[in-house]
């Protein structure tokens, strides 16, 4: 009987390291200690022993783990053990890992290596303590624990500051995790001087679109002097609102009593220097609170990563837009806007390639301007570009959307034609020649173009196709131009 008291009573371990002999030299060493000790390679393995058996001590060996990759199981593994301290075994060289795993539980650690001697001890005297119930918490180390996570999750939903949208979802949903907070929101100050709801998220379906009346040109809202949000972007200032009643409008406080809403908290987000602020953030808490000096500096600090995640997406969009830019630079013809040769050679081959994947018909059609050095020989370069312009914008807006237009040459232009068969093209074609030639352009005689149509054979190259429907188009020429002609495998 008192031996079955001693195993019932005796303490169960788990210990947890990617490698197999780390966990066999710890067994090993420490073994002996624990009434039962279990091993696990992972974080997901360990979550298991938790989640089935009690685990009176839980040690985290960080060696051999990858800070990037398995933070956040670890993570969820401190949480799990519901309060519990957990023993962490740290390289001394990653001591980073500490305080990201402190904010998610109590942690107690050594800084390894550690020798034998010393590493029984230390589990030893983690032992000794028994499962004793961990002290409570003082209000103020709450209050700094919850500040600390708090930072931790606005730095994590900032990111690298990518796409503006969803950065700022995810802000607001974390200052949701604040204790006390219902509602968040970021207004951002837009390029035309204007504020915008950019992100909101709140428990309560709070729509501050839907409370002030609008969800841009906010700056012009009459109630930019009495919600706080607006306030603080519009005067660079923070604003509380401690009983909505206070905001003199009626209305505005009924609403937010409403939603559960009884202070409203906006800070601004501070700009690269004076001036006017990049916008705000909105907390909206269920019942007014006293914020101590740590919460307010907290708060300014989250304002300041809020500006650096705007700042980034900023950078972000404005190298995007850059890039897009330089490819439509090299992309695109110059003079009307439709893809150039080099961008067209390199479509048509890969839509001969999705052809034969597919097993699907493709056309190519070439078309010139008619005698168009006559008309930059009578009326100028100036009106030769118009009438090129012209040419393109009417044969864009006749071909399909998947169909490409590309200017080959001077006069000279391609339309790459997927799913089309040699009698679609021909129909294809003669809607542009009717077209061009109904189309009036000021100061010019009458303009038509002789086209060549060709479909791609079984194992006809790019280069290929491309011959076989200029000399259809010279045919076209040779014919009288302004009509269509069909190349012939």
């Amino acid at each position: 009987m008192p031996q079955q008291a001693h195993q019932r009573d005796a303490p169960t371990g788990l210990f947890v390291n990617p490698a197999a002999g780390r966990r066999a030299e710890f067994e090993a060493l420490c073994g002996a200690q624990f009434g039962r000790l279990r091993l696990a390679d992972g974080a997901d393995a360990a979550l298991e022993v938790l989640a089935t058996e009690q685990t009176d001590l839980l040690v985290i060996d960080l060696d051999r783990f990858d800070p990037g990759l398995d933070h956040d199981g670890l993570a969820a593994l401190v949480a799990a053990r519901g309060g519990a301290p957990t023993l962490v075994l740290c390289p001394f060289e990653n001591a980073r890992w500490l305080a990201a795993l402190m904010a998610c539980g109590p942690v107690e650690y050594a800084i390894a290596p550690l020798p034998d001697e010393v590493l029984q001890e230390t589990v030893a005297a983690r032992l000794r303590a028994g499962c004793t119930p961990v002290p409570e918490l003082t209000p103020r180390e709450r209050e700094q624990q919850g500040l600390q996570d708090l930072r931790r999750q606005v730095r994590e939903a900032i990111g690298d500051g990518e796409e503006l949208g969803a950065m700022s979802e995810r802000l607001c949903r974390a200052l949701c995790g604040w204790p006390g907070v219902a509602h968040a929101a970021l207004f951002h100050l837009q390029p035309g001087g204007d504020l915008r709801l950019q992100a909101q998220y709140g428990e309560r379906g709070l729509n501050l679109a839907r409370l002030l009346g609008r969800g841009d040109r906010l700056l012009q809202s009459p109630l930019r002097h009495a919600f706080p949000g607006l306030l603080a972007a519009s005067a660079n200032t923070v604003a509380l609102l401690d009983a909505p009643e206070k905001s003199g409008e009626p209305l505005l406080a009924e609403a937010l009593r409403e939603h559960g809403i009884g202070m409203v908290l906006g800070l601004p987000i501070p700009s690269d220097g004076p001036g006017t602020p990049r916008g705000s953030l909105c907390l909206s808490f269920r019942a007014a609170r006293t914020f101590s000096r740590i919460e307010l500096d907290a708060l300014a600090e989250v304002a300041d990563l809020a500006a650096g995640g705007l700042r980034l997406a900023d950078l972000n969009r404005e190298s995007e837009e850059m890039l897009a830019q330089v490819t439509r630079l090299a992309t695109s013809d110059a003079l009307t806007s439709v893809a150039n040769r080099r961008h067209g050679e390199a479509l048509l081959e890969t839509e001969i390639k999705r052809a034969r994947r597919y097993r699907l018909p493709l056309a190519l059609i070439a078309f010139d301007i008619d005698r168009f050095k006559t008309v930059n020989d009578r009326y100028g370069h100036p009106v030769g570009d118009m009438v090129l312009r012209t040419v393109a914008e009417v044969a864009q807006k006749l071909v399909r959307a998947s169909d490409v237009l590309v200017r080959s040459g001077g006069e000279e232009f391609q339309v790459i034609a997927s799913h089309t068969s040699a009698i679609d093209g021909l129909k294809m074609a003669e809607k542009l020649r009717a077209a061009i030639e109904q189309t009036e352009m000021p100061g010019v005689d009458q303009v038509t173009i002789s086209l060549g149509v060709a479909q791609l054979g079984d194992q006809e190259s790019a280069d290929s196709l491309t011959v076989r429907a200029n000399a259809a188009l010279a045919r076209a020429k040779r014919a009288g131009r302004n009509c269509v002609e069909l190349a012939m495998l």
